[in-house]
């Protein structure tokens, strides 16, 4: 590691916890999130420190962009409800020349091919399929005997949206794009997670963990910290359950991008190609089993990609801004991580309050991409400037690609 690189990152030591390695040079923070990791950095059972990410902001029970590494517990609301949440992105051998001058009709034809968004009203929901297509209830049958056998366990989770948001997009930050790199080669990317099985079994156990905590008679500094115990019951079915969702979401990632490719294809005057040369998926929001300084723990990155020597990641921008494909430089002390995006700079009501349709336009200029006011929440002005965000983890990743959206789906 270069001079430039060494320890970029600053200790806080909060009172009555473990220190605090915060890679936010450069980054503006807000004090509610310092003070939410600070809670975190009270809890028993952390393993040395907490690491938060330089796209860092205010969450819920966890700080969005926070790495919490846990010896003989884990917290549910930490990893969230939208379990398994992550990017994917895959190299095409087409380039910008193949693709014609107006986009929109491949927008549309990605609209077409992945259910997006969701009716809030009575009748169908737009965002779920009303008969899944073959290759969506192939993956199914291979997930659904272990869904089952944790529904035999837990039948409040049995009523949840399962192979119908299987392949599905889902609302407020997921997305799907196309982007061109510094080279001019084409590549699609998606964001999306576990959608509504996720965030059924995420809820679930989160009020299981806070039940856990009346019951033991604990008091925390959140009660959104609330945990499950190693040994105990529901550990053991929490762990099983959060895994299953993390595979659901991965797959729900693939089955998108198998329809993407698909419907890109069949758009008129676009050559034959092929999408293989480079694939990554990974996840952001989610728990894992890892070893790190001595010990077998079970690291939360809620807003974080894992970042091993080698490991590709995907780190996006905003609707407006550069995404970058990275490769992990392995730095122990993030305990292997780097953030999972620019991060939002302030909440979605706050960017609707500060900024109009014309704003939005005008920050997505050359973007094919909706430009209404349903998403002036997502708007590149609500996030952090992303040139700053991976300055500020120079030690832990290094950039492979650059990518800049040409087009851009929104639920």
């Amino acid at each position: 590691m270069s001079n430039r690189d060494a320890q970029n990152y600053e200790v806080h030591q909060p009172k009555g916890g473990v220190p605090i390695k915060r890679w936010t040079r450069g980054v503006q923070v807000e004090e509610d999130a310092i003070a939410q990791l600070e809670r975190i950095a009270q809890m028993p059972f952390i393993h040395r420190w907490v690491a938060a990410m330089p796209d860092v902001h205010l969450g819920i029970g966890a700080t969005v962009g926070s790495v919490v590494p846990t010896v003989g517990a884990v917290i549910p609301a930490a990893v969230g409800v939208d379990i398994g949440c992550g990017m994917m992105a895959v190299e095409t051998t087409l380039k910008a020349s193949d693709l014609p001058d107006n986009l929109s009709e491949v927008r549309s034809a990605i609209e077409k091919a992945v259910p997006h968004g969701r009716t809030t009203n009575h009748g169908r929901d737009k965002g779920a399929w009303h008969d899944p297509p073959a290759p969506v209830a192939t993956v199914w049958k291979q997930l659904e005997r272990r869904f089952d056998a944790i529904v035999d366990k837990h039948k409040a989770i049995e009523k949840s949206n399962t192979a119908v948001h299987l392949g599905t997009l889902g609302t407020g930050n997921h997305f799907i794009e196309v982007c061109l790199d510094e080279r001019d080669q084409v590549w699609f990317m998606l964001h999306s997670g576990s959608r509504g099985v996720g965030n059924r079994i995420g809820s679930h156990f989160i009020a299981l963990a806070k039940e856990e905590m009346k019951r033991w008679f604990v008091n925390l500094p959140d009660q959104n910290l609330a945990y499950l115990s190693e040994g105990t019951k529901y550990f053991d079915d929490y762990v099983e359950a959060v895994e299953w969702a993390q595979d659901f979401a991965r797959y729900n990632r693939e089955l998108m991008m198998q329809a993407t490719i698909k419907a890109v294809a069949g758009c008129k005057g676009i050559p034959p190609f092929s999408a293989e040369a480079t694939a990554v998926n990974c996840h952001h929001n989610y728990v894992a089993r890892e070893h790190h300084y001595g010990k077998d723990v079970l690291v939360t990155r809620k807003g974080a990609v894992r970042a091993r020597t080698g490991d590709l990641g995907i780190i996006p921008g905003s609707m407006g801004t550069r995404s970058y494909i990275v490769r992990g430089k392995g730095n122990a002390e993030s305990f292997h991580s780097c953030s999972h995006g620019a991060g939002r700079a302030m909440s979605r009501t706050e960017a609707r309050k500060r900024f109009t349709v014309a704003d939005h336009r005008k920050a997505t200029a050359g973007v094919e991409c909706r430009k209404d006011e349903d998403v002036i929440d997502e708007t590149p002005m609500a996030y952090k400037d992303i040139d700053a965000v991976m300055e500020a983890q120079r030690d832990l990743v290094e950039v492979v690609h650059t990518l800049r959206q040409v087009v851009c789906v929104k639920g």
